[in-house]
């Protein structure tokens, strides 16, 4: 169960830092990690016009791959949502730079307190980065030095991170009685726990190119429906039954 959190906050009041000390505590105490680093610079581009592969881009690929002795970068000519890109990745946590999503677990650094007041919301479970030369303890959060305090650091991600939340609306799911915004607020304020989250797959699931997709009760149950529909009027259907269909590229018997 990959569990994500974010660490934001101003140019140069220690993001990159923080992040450095989250990733090297986590992977010391046996962790996989993963890192997504979102640059506000609108012109920025891994790769650079005139190379072989902006000129396949150029010619009208929609994905490239630069294939290399040591690395392996992919080269989308969009910016993915979040949830699209972190279904790439496959570890015990993410750590997020630079990333504002209402439903994810965040670290605010800052300079000093005015910093931090901007970007202060109920996702926010801690603050570090250069106000940690100055205080302890900021509305109620702890304030906390990464240089000084990595462990502790580290504590707070592994209790407040947790698995991504689907971003639904109220009006989508609603089953827990709010949308996903909320209930992440309600995790981190220690309400309610990440496994209290009521949607289930209720026996449907779906995967697209190996990836679970979460569907809410309604599209599950339309789902059911259409599929038993069609196959209790099959020879060999028996209710209750275990079934699979698969949609794609011929597929090995497991």
């Amino acid at each position: 169960m990959m569990k994500v959190m974010s660490v934001r906050g101003l140019t140069h009041s220690g993001k990159t830092t923080v992040i450095e000390t989250i990733i090297r505590g986590l992977r010391r105490r046996g962790y996989s990690v993963g890192s997504v680093k979102e640059i506000h610079y609108e012109a920025f581009m891994m790769d650079q016009p005139g190379t072989n592969t902006d000129r396949h881009k150029e010619a009208g690929a929609q994905l490239v791959t630069a294939l290399g002795m040591y690395e392996t970068d992919i080269l989308y000519q969009e910016k993915l949502p979040i949830r699209k890109l972190l279904a790439h990745y496959d570890y015990d946590y993410v750590i997020l730079e630079g990333v504002d999503d209402p439903t994810i677990p965040k670290i605010i650094t800052g300079h000093d307190c005015e910093g931090l007041e901007e970007r202060l919301d109920d996702t926010v479970f801690a603050f570090s980065g250069v106000i940690a030369d100055k205080r302890k303890e900021y509305r109620g959060k702890e304030v906390v030095h990464c240089l000084k305090e990595p462990d502790r650091l580290v504590d707070l991600v592994q209790h407040y991170a947790f698995e991504l939340l689907p971003g639904f609306t109220e009006k989508c799911c609603g089953l827990c009685g709010t949308d996903c915004v909320g209930f992440c607020r309600q995790i981190i304020t220690g309400e309610v726990k990440r496994s209290d989250c009521p949607l289930k797959d209720d026996g449907v699931t779906l995967k697209i190119n190996g990836q679970a997709i979460v569907m809410v009760p309604f599209v599950q149950k339309l789902i059911q429906n259409v599929v038993l529909s069609v196959v209790s009027e099959l020879e060999g259907y028996e209710k209750g039954a275990d079934i699979k269909i698969h949609i794609g590229r011929p597929q090995v018997d497991e």
